[in-house]
């Protein structure tokens, strides 16, 4: 086993969505990479749950925050109180998304301001609240988490393609912006990954397609040239990476995570 270098060691690390599957995954790898870390989330409750569960080692610290990333005054809330509870963020991983199935002629305008308003949106409101600092700091490390679907297409998946083709098009170009101050923007884009999401699309399928369970998840792991679902703590490594010294000149990139799916 490789030894637990905790190259984050004093670092405050934000994770949007950190309450759960790819967050949760995220804020237990900091965690363990010496952090100290805010959780973020629309749900309180399930918010503390998770941060019990990482504060079960003595000396580890983690705040919690309620916030909807879609909504300006709850992001920039979110933010004023993590900094006065943690200080300063030095790290941050846009990971709150959603999903939604529709093919095109069904998907309505409610369909599309919530995919986009979540996953694009929030992006940028939680980035415009750490980039100032980082930029004064001369030092920082941004993780947006998008997906295989901003790099290529799906059926019935428009709205989410969209939104997250954008996640990396704001990556591209504020690595451009940042990268003389010593910040990093770098996306992951993980392909169907086990989490709650992923079970999520495979009742859509078996309710829309009429398949069983088992043909659904078939279809899903049929586009992963491996065969397998990706894992969590897989797409956890990798942010981890992105924000270790090691990374420092890795900026402007989107890191697919999806065993062979696209390249």
């Amino acid at each position: 086993m490789l030894e637990m270098v905790k190259y984050l060691e004093g670092q405050h690390a934000v994770v949007t969505g950190g309450s759960r599957g790819i967050g949760a995954a995220i804020a237990a790898e900091f965690v363990r990479r010496g952090a100290r870390v805010t959780i973020m989330g629309r749900s309180a409750e399930t918010l503390e749950e998770q941060a019990r569960e990482l504060r079960g080692e003595r000396g580890v610290t983690v705040s919690v925050e309620e916030c909807d990333v879609s909504s300006a005054d709850s992001v920039a809330n979110a933010f004023s109180r993590s900094v006065s509870t943690l200080g300063p963020v030095q790290i941050l991983v846009n990971n709150a998304g959603t999903a939604k199935s529709r093919l095109f002629t069904q998907t309505t305008l409610a369909d599309w301001n919530d995919l986009i308003g979540v996953n694009l949106t929030g992006t940028f409101l939680c980035t415009s609240e750490v980039v100032p600092g980082m930029m004064q700091a001369k030092s920082g490390r941004i993780v947006n988490v998008a997906s295989t679907a901003g790099l290529r297409g799906y059926k019935t998946m428009t709205a989410y393609c969209a939104s997250k083709h954008g996640v990396i098009g704001l990556t591209r170009a504020l690595a451009q912006e940042t990268a003389k101050h010593g910040i990093t923007v770098n996306a992951v884009c993980p392909s169907y990954t086990d989490t709650y999401l992923t079970s999520l699309a495979v009742q859509n399928i078996v309710s829309n397609l009429h398949k069983t369970e088992t043909e659904a998840m078939g279809m899903l792991t049929g586009v992963i040239t491996r065969g397998t679902l990706i894992t969590v703590e897989e797409v956890a490594s990798a942010v981890s990476w992105l924000c270790s010294p090691d990374a420092s000149g890795v900026t402007g990139i989107s890191l697919p995570i999806a065993g062979g799916e696209v390249q």
